[in-house]
C-alpha cells in the first residue's frame, strides 16, 4: 500500500509563502498522479492541483491558479505544492493524494483518489 506524508505548513502572513512536501515511499511513484487538496473548517474536502505521473501536465482550481505551483521528483519520490500571496481562505488542512494511472478532467474530485496522506496544517493569519 502507498504510504504518503506532509510536511510544510505552518503559520504565514498574508502574502507569504510555504512549499508543501508530499513523500511517498513503498511504491515507485512514476505510475501515480498526485493530486493536493485542502479542507477548511466546516466545508468540503477541495481540489487544488494536481499533476500527471510524468510531471508533463498539471491542473489548478481557480481559486490557487497564478499562486500555487505543483512539481514533482521521482527520484526523490516527493511533489511539492510551492504556495505564493497566500491569503486567508487558503487556511485549512492540505492533503495529498494518489491516483493510479491519468487523471482527466475530474482531477478535482476526491473520489478519484486511492491513497492519501494524513494532512498538514496551513495557517494564513496576521
Amino acid at each position: 500500500q502507498l504510504q504518503l506524508v506532509e510536511s510544510g505548513g505552518g503559520l504565514v502572513q498574508p502574502g507569504g509563502s510555504l512549499r508543501l512536501s508530499c513523500v511517498v515511499s513503498r511504491f515507485t511513484l512514476n505510475y501515480y498522479a498526485i493530486g493536493w487538496f485542502r479542507q477548511a473548517p466546516g466545508k468540503e474536502r477541495e481540489g487544488v492541483s494536481c499533476i500527471s505521473n510524468s510531471g508533463g501536465s498539471t491542473n489548478y482550481s481557480d481559486s490557487v491558479k497564478g499562486r500555487f505551483t505543483i512539481s514533482r521528483d521521482n527520484v526523490k519520490n516527493t511533489v511539492y505544492l510551492q504556495m505564493n500571496s497566500l491569503k486567508p481562505e487558503d487556511t485549512g488542512v492540505y492533503y495529498c493524494a494518489a491516483h493510479w494511472g491519468r487523471l482527466g478532467s475530474s482531477w478535482y474530485r476526491p473520489s478519484e483518489y486511492i491513497y492519501w496522506g494524513q494532512g498538514t496544517q496551513v495557517t494564513v493569519s496576521s
